[in-house]
Parts: C-alpha cells; structure tokens; sequence
C-alpha cells in the first residue's frame, strides 16, 4: 500500500501543518482524517479566524450565548478561538505524543493590537497558554523589535512559541538567538529543557510579490537587451532564495557554541517553520513554495488549496542539494539592480503587522455585529 504523501514527507523530516483552522474542520471528522493521513499540526492567525468566525454562521449559537450570558466582545473572541484550539491540540494529542513532542502543535496568535508593547504580549501570552492549557499549544508572537524580547521571556517560562512574521535573514537570527537565550535562563532553573518547543516562521510567497513587481517596473524602463534578460530571470527567484540563505543562518546558529552547551539539559532545537506558501502569483506551479522548500528538518504551514494540489500532483525530493551560492548570487543581482530585499523585508514586516490587526479589528466588529443581532433575535 502507498504511504500518504504527508507521512512520506514526515519520514524525510519535513512537517505539514494546516494552515486554516474552523468548526466544520474540527466537527466533521475531517480533520482526524487529515491527521491520520499524516497531517502533523495546525497554524491560526486573525486573518484565518476573520474568515472562519466573521463569514459564516457556524459560530452564531456561540456567540449568542456568550453574548447573553454577559460577555464583552473581545471576551467572546477569546472564548472562541481558545475553544477551538484546545479542541484542535486535543485533536493532535497522538501526534504529539508518538513524536515525542515534535509534532502535534497548534499555534495560537497574541492579540495583534498590543504587538508593539513588550509587557502586554508577556502577559497576554503567559494568559493564552495558560487558558488553552494544553502542552501542545504554541503562542504565535510576532517578530518585530519588542516581540524579539516576548520570544525570550515567554520561553525562559516554560511556553510554546512560534515566531512568526519572519521575512529577513538577519530577523530570523534575532528569532533564533531570542530562544536560545530563554533556554539558557532556563536552564539555570530546571535541569531538563525538552519540554519546551518553538518554530521560526520564515514568510514566503509575499517577497516574490513585492519583488516582482519592482522587476517589473524597472523592465519597462530598460532599453538593453541583456540587462533585460537578466531581470527577467531573477522573477520569482527572490523568496526561495531568502529563505535558503536562512535555512543556512539555521545551520550556522545550530552549530554555535551557545545551543551545544544546552544540548546536555536535553534542549530542542528551534526547527524553521515555512509560511505564507501559497501561491500568489498563476505564472508559478501552484506549489512552488512547496516543492522548493523540501528540506529536512523544517516544517511547511500550508493553505488547504495548497495542499490538496501538492497531495494530487507534489513530488517529495530534497531542494536544498546543492550549496547555497546560487541563492547568494541571486540576492547579490536584486541588490545590482537597487532592489535591497532587507528593506523590502522591513516593510513586509510592518505591513504584516498592519494586515492582522486590521483583520482583529474586523473580527471584533463582525463578532459585535452578529452578537446584537442574535441576542435581539427571541
């Protein structure tokens, strides 16, 4: 019998988390079916809740109820997502526990409208895994200046983080050094450090987006033939290239002096996590971000969409064979033509930020909306 495509790739060392998360997912018994098909973990954001709560009924009993009972909006949001991602650690429970706490996570995000304050996303985090009380929830903290200092104090306390909103190289190693920080602290109060887990969310598909289109603008200016070319074959080469010339950055950290004096209170090691790998632009295979980030050991958060067509027609083959000069020479060439992908990485960065809180704001709103018309409803 032919293994599941998803258990093939676990065997090689590369998880698949569901990037989507909603009731008819968890109700149906789709998602055990996902699971046992080799489906290892489960990723939320507000956008995904945005979606899942804010355009469909599926939540409006709920919500009434909770509504009635006297709750404020943002306490109804929080009832709803915390339920559904205790429902899906439950759901995950196995995969945890055969992995040896590898696998089996899902990930829950920080209220994106504190995401510039260090001492409320603390708290807040410290509140949300202690709510959600599972060992296999991860809290999503977003790596912007003050969320570099969340990431090492909620691990120094024991909790799951997922670093996410990752895009430059050089914001992947303060990620990094962040958690091998907290393990350190830690480590000079617990004797054993392996049950604490992290991943490193690395963005994908939205450098492809950006770059391009300023390929774009600078090919409709060119007039030299070979300085043409030769833009045109940088498209769609910029976020498989970052991301490579991270997944080295991981090596380099993973070699350090710091983690190898942890490995003796059985520390894990911080895995990169691939997101944003749907793809955006119809030119590219529609699993681009999956079959050019094959690599052990890594994990890939991917759309449902996604999956299904890598399911139907993915092939599983390491992408990361060859050395990574080719990835250097390509950032080198953006960068020769002025187009600096750290910068274009900083700016994703604050848009990121921008877009989930602007979906959070959406959510609460959808969420008041619906919960004072249900409960005028007799």
């Amino acid at each position: 019998m032919t293994k599941p495509k998803m258990q093939e790739l676990a065997e090689f060392g590369q998880s698949i988390w569901l990037d989507y998360i909603d009731r008819p997912l968890l109700e149906s018994g789709k998602l055990a079916t996902m699971i046992k098909n080799g489906l290892r973990g489960l990723t939320s954001n507000p956008s995904i809740f945005n979606s899942a709560i804010g355009l469909s009924t599926d939540y409006d009993r709920k919500i009434r109820a909770l509504k009635e009972s006297g709750k404020t909006t943002f306490e109804i949001y929080d009832a709803l997502t915390i339920k559904d991602i205790q429902d899906a650690t439950d759901h995950f429970k196995s995969t945890y526990e055969s992995t040896h706490g590898l696998d089996g996570y899902v990930s829950l995000e920080i209220n994106p409208q504190i995401a510039d304050q260090t001492d409320e996303q603390i708290q807040e985090g410290l509140r949300l895994f202690a709510a959600v009380n599972r060992p296999n929830v991860m809290i999503k903290v977003p790596s912007t200046k003050a969320g570099i200092s969340v990431i090492e104090e909620l691990i120094t306390q024991g909790v799951n983080v997922n670093a996410t909103l990752i895009f430059s190289v050089g914001q992947y190693e303060q990620v990094a050094n962040a958690y091998y920080a907290g393990l350190t602290r830690r480590a000079a109060k617990v004797s054993d450090l392996s049950n604490v887990r992290s991943v490193a969310s690395v963005f994908v598909s939205r450098i492809d987006t950006s770059i391009d289109k300023l390929i774009d603008e600078l090919l409709a200016k060119e007039t030299e033939t070979s300085k043409k070319t030769h833009l045109q074959s940088l498209k769609g080469k910029a976020a498989v290239a970052n991301s490579r010339m991270t997944f080295e950055k991981w090596k380099e950290i993973l070699a350090s002096d710091t983690v190898k004096a942890l490995e003796g209170k059985r520390a894990n090691v911080q895995r990169v996590l691939w997101g944003s790998t749907g793809t955006k632009n119809p030119q590219y295979s529609d699993i681009k971000y999956v079959t050019e980030l094959i690599a052990a050991p890594t994990v890939n958060t991917i759309p449902e969409k996604t999956l299904n067509a890598f399911l139907d027609h993915g092939q599983i083959q390491d992408a990361f064979t060859e050395d990574a000069q080719d990835s250097i020479d390509i950032i080198q060439a953006l960068r020769s033509f002025n187009i600096d992908i750290d910068r274009i990485c900083s700016e994703l960065l604050d848009n990121g930020v921008a877009s989930f809180d602007q979906a959070f704001k959406e959510l609460l709103a959808s969420i008041e909306k619906k919960a004072l018309a249900l409960s005028s409803v007799k």
